[in-house]
């Protein structure tokens, strides 16, 4: 089984470096573009399915995805909702990591219960799709620290629209790409 981990496109938010977290802020232009070159990414592997997060930006990138790959749109796994970084949604994103180092941030949701539900649902994939190779579009957040955990390979960054992929390996995952490179 392969996954390929697709962060959402560019919305308004990520362009002003605000938190977005489980606010449901749409893809501008900038963010529809990178969902229709993220394919590119996805050619040296075939795909069974693709699925995402139920938040807007997610959606409208799997679906443009989907049809650049000749997929019909799969699920939407509530699992895979950015993490909720409660009262400082909105907020300028280096403010908040500048006064919160460890991004222990007050009212948001812990970084073990969002990789706990990233865990969740991938296990869900699992079990939807067993044996294929799954495109998964969701966020910066939920998709780095699962990927750490999973595979203990350090992620620094998720760009917007970029594919990091990874595979099963007996019982754990190799990762394969991050941002779209290949990892030696």
């Amino acid at each position: 089984m392969t996954l390929a981990f697709i962060r959402h496109g560019q919305t308004d938010w990520n362009r002003d470096g605000l938190l977005q977290g489980s606010s449901d802020i749409h893809l501008n232009d900038t963010g529809r573009q990178q969902a229709r070159e993220a394919e590119g990414m996805l050619t040296q592997w075939t795909w069974d399915a693709i699925v995402s997060s139920p938040l807007a930006r997610a959606r409208e990138t799997a679906r443009i995805v989907a049809e650049d790959l000749g997929l019909q749109l799969g699920p939407a796994y509530p699992e895979l909702a950015e993490r909720d970084y409660g009262p400082l949604e909105g907020t300028p994103s280096a403010e908040a990591i500048e006064r919160w180092p460890d991004r222990a941030y007050p009212g948001a949701e812990s970084l073990d219960d969002v990789v706990a539900r990233g865990l969740r649902g991938l296990a869900r994939i699992d079990a939807d799709y067993p044996g294929r190779n799954v495109v998964v579009v969701c966020h910066g957040t939920i998709m780095k620290y699962t990927l750490i955990r999973l595979t203990g390979y350090p992620v620094e960054v998720v760009l917007n629209g970029a594919v990091s992929t990874m595979e099963r390996d007996g019982d754990g995952w190799r990762v394969l790409t991050v941002n779209g490179e290949p990892v030696a």
